[in-house]
């Protein structure tokens, strides 16, 4: 558990990065993991990431319905509420709106396909994380096994930034898991794919641990137990 809230913001330029996958994936498996509570925001228009959320049986993590011009007060609500973790979907698209979601952000997440042109579409999404002055990590997502592209991908990304060791490879158990509001580890916690995005979050997470330079529990959790009664967020979204 992190001594205060920690928020991951998952932001690219390119549709059909894989953002709403990783979000609701990479959620569900800090909750998992004990990194708890954790909280989804999704300020996509197109509402996918809230649309998946509606279909979950779990009631974890939580999902705050939240827009652009409310996200401080939100975050600042989640804070008290005892949320340790928020994750945060974004459209993909460069807008001054995304520039300040990211300004909240402990850590900006950049998932990326190994193909041209989604390569070349990582530099908007890198100004706005220097600009911010927050720290950016790549994920070379929807990788086909083995292929000599995706390594290259990797290398092209480490010229701009920090790429994840953990790739995250196409399967098609990603999207059947995500039809019902689950997501692959929930399936089956030993397959592959779920490999991966426990290995990705557990770097996140250290990630997150090195930026707060120290480690407390215990009380941290008894604290966000005794929150749990008083929180406003966690109910359906509204289609």
């Amino acid at each position: 558990m992190f001594p205060s809230m920690r928020v991951i913001v998952f932001a690219s330029q390119k549709g059909g990065s894989g953002k709403t996958t990783l979000s609701g994936h990479i959620a569900v498996e800090a909750e998992r993991q004990g990194a708890g509570p954790v909280a989804l925001i999704d300020t996509d228009p197109q509402g996918s990431l809230a649309k998946w959320w509606n279909v979950r049986k779990d009631p974890t993590p939580a999902f705050i319905q939240s827009v652009f011009s409310n996200l401080f007060y939100d975050l600042d609500t989640a804070r008290d509420e005892g949320f340790r973790l928020v994750v945060i979907d974004t459209p993909p698209a460069v807008t001054r709106a995304i520039s300040e979601v990211v300004s909240f952000a402990d850590i900006v997440v950049a998932p990326t396909r190994p193909s041209p042109h989604d390569l070349r579409a990582v530099a908007p999404t890198v100004d706005i994380a220097e600009a911010r002055g927050k720290p950016l990590v790549f994920v070379v997502n929807g990788a086909t096994q083995n292929a000599r592209i995706t390594s290259e991908a990797a290398i092209a990304l480490s010229q701009h930034g920090t790429v994840a060791p953990t790739t995250v490879h196409h399967r098609v158990d990603f999207a059947a898991s995500m039809i019902d509001g689950r997501t692959v580890m929930e399936i089956d916690p030993f397959c592959k794919s779920a490999l991966e995005i426990t290995a990705l979050w557990e770097y996140l997470y250290d990630r997150l641990q090195r930026a707060d330079g120290a480690y407390r529990g215990g009380a941290d959790g008894i604290d966000a137990m005794a929150q749990a009664n008083k929180r406003v967020f966690g109910r359906r979204a509204v289609s």
